[in-house]
């Protein structure tokens, strides 16, 4: 039924769910699971607005990049120790949405899963969830948890 299983996840419970639910999809088909996070850029406007540091002056995009690796390891590691057997993580840089559904179409994936609430932000308030903007722009299914 299914080859690839893509979940997207961020850290969040809805993402945590979605993940089960992907495992449990993946033992019953025999497909390979991927899993991806997505972190946004932030332009130096934006990182002296929203970051303070004094600790650590690396640039923002390292450190999103650097958290974004340690939730996509510690979801690999959910999955195999709930019985997943083939798993590999990604971590990507752009808007969440449109990087998920490229990185979809680019996997060959058969469906999406996501959970319905993420971490967001206030983009996610004026112009929508990014589990809804997925389920419009993907060509496969979108499983929402």
């Amino acid at each position: 039924m299914f080859k690839n299983i893509l979940v997207a996840v961020d850290g969040s419970q809805g993402a945590q769910k979605a993940l089960g639910v992907a495992v449990g999809l993946q033992s019953c088909c025999g497909a390979d699971l991927l899993i991806l996070t997505v972190y946004r850029h932030h332009s130096l406007l934006e990182a002296s607005m929203s970051m303070v540091r004094p600790d650590d002056p690396s640039p923002p995009d390292e450190a999103m990049r650097d958290h974004a690796r340690e939730i996509a390891e510690q979801a690999k590691e959910f999955a195999r120790r709930a019985g997943a057997e083939t798993v590999r993580a990604f971590v990507k840089i752009g808007q969440p949405a449109r990087t998920i559904v490229k990185f979809a179409e680019e996997h060959d994936v058969d469906v999406i899963v996501v959970g319905s609430r993420g971490l967001g932000d206030v983009e996610g308030f004026l112009l929508g969830s990014v589990s809804h903007k997925i389920t419009s722009l993907a060509d496969c299914p979108v499983l929402v948890v």
